[in-house]
């Protein structure tokens, strides 16, 4: 699997797990319907807890993104993902305003901020790898 984990990070692991998962999902590296490991195999693998593997699960379950299921274990969305509505505009621009906050405080400009943007999202989009 291609999840990298950056254990010297102050990013919480089961935080980076989940996003890792996401980006998976995003760059088209993992389908509707693709299983996923299980939590104590995943956790082994990647040496770290199975309850951090268990947390992130949980969130991206609960956000929709996977589906855990008693016999067939643990699955990207067969559905896909629900698509972004005024709730999720709402949590990004909550999630956005430090950020842009931050880089203006540092003297970021809009077009280097803008750009940046743009870089990383079409990095998601085309699947890019960076």
């Amino acid at each position: 699997m291609f999840i990298q984990l950056d254990f010297e990070s102050k990013k919480p692991i089961y935080t980076q797990l989940k996003h890792e998962i996401i980006a998976g999902i995003a760059k088209q590296k993992l389908e509707a319907g693709e299983g996923l490991p299980s939590v104590r195999s995943l956790a082994a693998d990647l040496g770290i807890n199975l309850h951090t593997v268990n947390k992130a699960y949980q969130q991206l379950k609960q956000e929709g993104f996977i589906l855990i299921h008693r016999q067939k274990g643990v699955v990207i969305n067969p559905d896909g993902v629900t698509p972004a509505d005024e709730d999720y505009h709402a949590e990004l621009k909550d999630l956005l305003r430090p950020s842009i906050a931050e880089s203006v405080c540092r003297g970021m400009s809009e077009e280097e901020y803008l750009s940046m943007c743009r870089e990383l999202f079409k990095e998601f989009s085309e699947g890019e790898e960076k």
